[in-house]
C-alpha cells in the first residue's frame, strides 16, 4: 500500500469526524471524547442584559458549531488576552471609537473588528503549528521562532524546509569521499585544509580566521578525528536560537537572532535545490517578474550549478538582503570536494545584537576584494529586472541587482 502525509491538521481531521459523527481513534475521536469541547480561539464579544458573552470556536469542532458562552464560564486567560488585545489592535490602527451601542442595550463588536480578530486568531494558529513544524524538520538544536506583530500573512504556502542541499535528477551533492585525515588532534601538518593547499579556517575559539575569497576545507566524516574537533563549525548547524518576523517596511518576511553574535562566527547555511545554470536562466525569468531573489550562482571554479531556494531551503530563505549587511558568504568543502559544488555558509562580519536583524549582500559587494578571482566566485546570479532596494543603509545603492 502506499502512504503520503496528509496536509490537513489534526483539528480539521477532527471537525470533519465530528461533523459526519464519525469515531476515529487514531486522531483521538472515540465516544468518549466525541462530544469534549475545548476553547480553541475566541470569534465575538457583546453584552446583553448586563452580562458579557464570547462566542466561542471550540477546537475540533466545526465553525457551525460555535456558541456564545457566558465570560464567568471561560477558563482561558490566554484566549482572552490575545481576543483584548487584537480588538486593541484594529481599533488603533483605523481609528475609530469604543464599541458600537445597538438598539435594546446589547453592546456588541462592529463586524469588520470580530473579523479581524477571527482572522488574527486564525493566523496565530497557522504561525504556532508553522513553528512546530519547522522545529521538527531542523537538524540543529537550537530553536526557530516566528513572528508576524504586522499584517496578516500566514506562512508562506509553497515553501518546504530542508537541512541540505536538494538536488535535481542528474547532480550529485555527494562525490563519494573515501578519505580523511589521521589527525588525533586538528589541526595538523596533514589536515584537510592542508592537504587540500589552504589554511586551516578557524581559530582556537572556532571563530573564522581567514579573508573572505578563500575556501573552507572542514573536516568529512571519513576523518579520524572526533565531533569536538575545531574543524567542524559548519556541519553542525546554526548554534543561534533565530526568529522568522515580517518586516514592517515591506520588506516580507525576514530573519533576527535571538542571542549575541560574535564576530566572524557561523551563523547558517544557504541551501536549496541544486539546479543547473540553463534551468536557473529559465526559472529566473519567472523569478524576475514576480520581483523573487533565490538563485545564487554556485562559480566558485565554474558556472554550471546554481541553488534555488524559492521552494525548497531553510532559515536563510527569509534573510533579507542589505547593502551594508552584518553576514558575509564562504564556500565551504566537507564531505564532497567537487569545486563546482561548496556549501554557502554565512558568517557573522561584526558583533550582532541579539533582536537585530541578519542580511547579506546579494552582490556580495563591499567586503570583498572585486578584483579578484573569486569574488566574481561569490555573486548570486544577476536578475535582468531591476528590482528597488529597501534596507535603508546609509550606503544603500538603490537596487538589489
Amino acid at each position: 500500500a502506499w502512504y503520503v502525509p496528509c496536509l490537513a491538521s489534526l483539528e480539521t481531521l477532527q471537525e470533519l469526524c465530528r461533523k459526519e459523527n464519525l469515531r476515529c481513534k487514531s486522531i483521538g475521536i472515540t465516544n468518549r471524547s466525541l462530544k469534549s469541547y475545548e476553547v480553541e480561539y475566541l470569534c465575538d464579544y457583546k453584552v446583553e442584559e448586563g452580562k458579557a458573552y464570547y462566542l466561542v470556536k471550540w477546537k475540533g469542532w466545526p465553525e457551525s458549531s460555535n456558541t456564545w458562552e457566558p465570560r464567568k464560564y471561560l477558563n482561558c486567560p490566554l484566549l482572552l488576552q490575545n481576543f483584548l488585545r487584537d480588538k486593541n489592535e484594529y481599533l488603533s490602527r483605523v481609528r475609530e471609537g469604543k464599541a458600537l451601542k445597538v438598539r435594546n442595550h446589547v453592546k456588541t463588536l462592529k463586524p469588520a473588528i470580530a473579523d479581524y480578530i477571527v482572522k488574527k486568531a486564525k493566523q496565530r494558529i497557522a504561525l504556532q503549528r508553522w513553528k512546530e513544524e519547522l522545529n521538527r524538520k531542523k537538524n540543529h538544536k537550537a530553536m526557530i521562532l516566528v513572528e508576524n506583530t504586522v499584517d496578516l500573512e500566514g506562512p508562506p504556502l509553497d515553501f518546504y524546509y530542508i537541512n541540505e542541499y536538494k538536488p535535481a535528477p542528474g547532480i550529485n551533492v555527494f562525490n563519494g569521499i573515501t578519505t580523511g585525515c589521521e589527525c588525533a588532534d586538528c589541526p595538523a601538518e596533514k589536515c584537510c585544509p592542508k592537504e587540500a593547499g589552504f589554511i586551516l579556517a578557524y581559530n582556537k575559539r572556532k571563530k573564522l580566521k581567514i579573508q573572505p575569497g578563500l575556501p573552507i576545507y572542514e573536516c568529512n566524516s571519513y576523518c579520524r578525528c572526533g565531533p569536538d574537533c575545531p574543524n567542524r563549525i559548519v556541519q553542525k548547524g546554526t548554534p543561534y536560537s533565530l526568529c522568522i518576523f515580517r518586516t514592517s517596511n515591506g520588506r516580507g518576511w525576514g530573519v533576527k537572532t535571538l542571542q549575541k553574535i560574535k564576530t566572524n562566527s557561523f551563523v547558517m547555511e544557504y541551501v536549496g535545490e541544486v539546479i543547473t545554470s540553463e534551468e536557473a536562466e529559465r526559472r529566473g525569468q519567472v523569478y524576475d517578474n514576480q520581483g523573487n531573489t533565490y538563485l545564487f550562482d554556485l562559480d566558485y571554479d565554474s558556472d554550471e550549478f546554481t541553488v534555488d531556494a524559492a521552494r525548497y531551503g531553510n532559515v536563510s530563505h527569509f534573510v533579507n538582503h542589505s547593502c551594508d549587511p552584518n553576514l558575509q558568504v564562504f564556500n565551504v568543502f566537507i564531505d564532497n570536494l567537487d569545486l563546482r559544488l561548496p556549501r554557502i555558509a554565512l558568517f557573522s562580519t561584526r558583533t550582532i545584537k541579539a533582536g537585530e536583524e541578519l542580511t547579506f549582500d546579494y552582490q556580495m559587494k563591499g567586503s570583498i576584494d572585486l578584483t579578484s578571482d573569486s569574488a566574481e566566485g561569490l555573486s548570486p546570479s544577476r536578475k535582468r529586472i531591476r528590482t528597488v532596494c529597501k534596507c535603508g543603509a546609509v550606503c544603500c545603492r538603490g537596487y538589489l541587482n
